[in-house]
């Protein structure tokens, strides 16, 4: 979680701090992938070593929903960006997560895919942030990468939430 919290405050500080920017979309870019990594790493531990839990479930979603949120939101006020953008992103990485959750409850099993399942959402602003580094963060005429790269995500979600439900009311359907 302080992997994501730290690459949202980067992502922010591209607009705020510009004489920094190119270092500070790298450590966010950095920051993203030591956070998915590290998401991946203490689920396996967990199941690797027979500690998996209940409880060890609650305590790996929520830090999750904070980093997630922290980053998009981070990047609606990046350079190029548009706060907007990233807290309905933010909203749409909660949603997928829920409609998981709740289909789970139900019985359905834990529908992870999507077109903009988690670690996709995190390649999107790891590659947005890589090529604002570069590049900066303005495209033709004017508009920003990072509005771009939300707007994708925002959509990606929707669609994604879409797909869970439809996955998850015909296997209910089933029973």
């Amino acid at each position: 979680m302080a992997a994501g919290l730290l690459a949202g405050a980067a992502l922010w500080s591209t607009a705020r701090h510009p004489e920094t920017a190119t270092a500070a979309w790298l450590a966010a870019a950095l920051l993203i992938q030591l956070r998915l990594v590290a998401n991946m790493l203490d689920g396996m531990v967990a199941i690797g070593g027979g500690t998996a839990s209940r409880l060890g479930e609650l305590y790996n979603e929520l830090p999750d929903r904070v980093s997630d949120a922290a980053v998009l939101v981070g990047l609606g006020y990046a350079g190029g960006g548009e706060a907007t953008l990233g807290y309905l992103a933010a909203l749409g990485a909660i949603a997928t997560a829920y409609v998981r959750a709740v289909g789970q409850a139900a019985g359905a099993g834990a529908a992870f895919g999507g077109p903009m399942a988690k670690q996709h959402r995190m390649q999107v602003v790891t590659l947005c942030a890589v090529y604002c580094a570069v590049a900066g963060p303005f495209v033709g005429a004017g508009v920003g990468l990072p509005s771009i790269a939300l707007g994708v995500i925002g959509a990606g979600t929707v669609l994604t939430v879409l797909l869970r439900l439809r996955r998850i009311a015909q296997t209910l359907g089933r029973r």
